[in-house]
């Protein structure tokens, strides 16, 4: 879109007045700009798509209505036009917060609001071109090409996946789990069953290069947690004994037999400690790669603020999805092209990013839970740190003391970052290894530490 914001100042606009009213529009835009800043990741730290999106408009307003107040008070050009984004965008921000639509609604939304959006672009540009003379003007035109690309972004998002709310065909099976439908995808033969447990962003394609190689040992299965990948929402996120409960029902339904080895990444590990604790008779080994520790928040001293910054960083990221920023914002997998566009595709839609967050939100409560775990007597066990984590304050203690949870477990560093465990070469391959060790001295009923 193309604004001309070529005018020339009106006969008799002193220049001093012109310069007044350049710093009054600089004010009134860094007031705005650090309104949604501080509503949207102070004030609502974690909220809701609905809460956060109120939020940055509401910011926004006061930038607008900052602009026509004090312009008319302090210049001799008073901007009163910017009366109208400012009440547009504080009306819509309120109604926003205390409606919070829940995301089929907001969906639905994101249809109708980038016209209107766009018509008030074009109009705020025909203002800014008809009453501001100086530097001023230019100060603007950024932000109409933001807000215009905004609308645009949202009506490609909005193309881009009409008629198509899963982007791939499942690759497994979908069973009933209660009242909602779970994904799973199991391959190869052979007994212990591995079951892979995703960490933060992950889907259960995430694990391709890892099932390749498992399954020429054993069969292997990948799931999706609600909410995750190609499995059902639910109302709520879920802890981790509600995800545990779910898997038990999931592998029943599959006709999946325990015992299992439980291998998790990241996140994924507290969760697979959950379900050892709940359902110790299905588990005949485990493997954590990379693993969170239920004690992260004191053993790991970076974490609480590294916590703290991705649950509002996280808050934003469904708000930029919606206007076609997924894409742009996601982390994109280093797994083959074939199966890196499934998993970054899915990956990058709104519902993605919300349940990224929804999932991160109760981190907390799945540490706790997972706490309960105190032993996993002598089953074989493997701890799988990345170099890059290991030189994290704390990491590798707090590894140490998983790896204490059996009497026959191995820990060892892997050249890697946390991401690559699963999805790098390299990374993915000593992640196979070991879970393969850990089949293979389940099968035979060998310690691991007599390898």
């Amino acid at each position: 879109m193309s604004v001309d914001l070529h005018h020339t100042a009106r006969p008799g606009a002193s220049t001093e007045s012109t310069s007044r009213l350049t710093r009054v529009t600089l004010g009134s835009l860094a007031a705005g700009a650090a309104a949604a800043l501080l509503l949207s990741v102070v004030v609502f730290p974690g909220a809701t798509e609905a809460v956060i999106t109120g939020s940055l408009l509401v910011g926004f307003a006061i930038g607008w209505a900052m602009l026509a107040l004090v312009s008319s008070r302090r210049t001799t050009q008073p901007q009163s036009w910017a009366k109208v984004p400012a009440i547009a965008m504080a009306a819509t921000g309120i109604a926003l917060q205390a409606i919070s639509p829940a995301d089929a609604a907001l969906t639905a939304l994101n249809w109708i609001w980038p016209l209107p959006l766009l018509a008030l672009v074009v109009w705020i540009a025909v203002q800014v071109r008809r009453s501001m003379p100086g530097f001023g003007r230019w100060l603007l035109a950024p932000v109409l090409l933001v807000l215009a690309f905004a609308s645009v972004g949202a009506t490609v998002e909005n193309v881009s996946s009409l008629g198509d709310s899963s982007p791939r065909p499942a690759p497994g099976d979908t069973y009933t789990v209660g009242d909602h439908r779970l994904h799973i995808d199991c391959r190869g033969h052979g007994t212990p069953i591995v079951v892979l447990f995703n960490g933060l962003g992950e889907i259960s394609a995430s694990w391709a290069r890892i099932t390749e190689k498992v399954a020429d040992t054993t069969r292997v299965c990948a799931y999706d947690r609600a909410g995750e990948g190609w499995s059902d929402d639910v109302s709520e996120p879920q802890d981790g004994v509600a995800a545990a409960e779910d898997l038990h029902a999931l592998l029943a339904a599959a006709g999946e037999q325990g015992p299992f080895v439980l291998a998790g990444h990241s996140i994924g590990g507290p969760y697979a400690m959950t379900y050892a604790e709940l359902y110790p008779d299905d588990v005949a080994g485990a493997v954590m790669l990379d693993s969170s520790s239920p004690f992260q928040l004191t053993a790991v001293p970076s974490y609480p603020m590294q916590y703290a910054l991705m649950r509002r960083g996280l808050a934003l990221m469904p708000t930029l999805a919606r206007i076609g920023l997924g894409p742009v914002i996601s982390a994109g997998s280093h797994l083959p092209t074939d199966q890196a566009d499934v998993v970054d595709a899915m990956n990058a839609t709104p519902r993605a990013m919300r349940v990224a967050r929804d999932e991160l939100s109760v981190i907390p409560v799945v540490f706790e839970q997972a706490q309960s775990l105190t032993s996993l007597g002598d089953r074989p066990l493997v701890v799988l740190t990345s170099s890059e984590q290991a030189g994290t304050e704390g990491w590798t203690p707090a590894q140490d003391r998983i790896a204490a949870l059996s009497t026959d477990s191995q820990h060892r560093v892997v050249e890697s970052t946390h991401a690559g465990m699963v999805d790098d070469p390299h990374g993915s391959a000593e992640s196979a290894r070991a879970i393969s060790s850990v089949v293979m001295a389940v099968r035979t009923g060998t310690p691991l530490t007599a390898s």
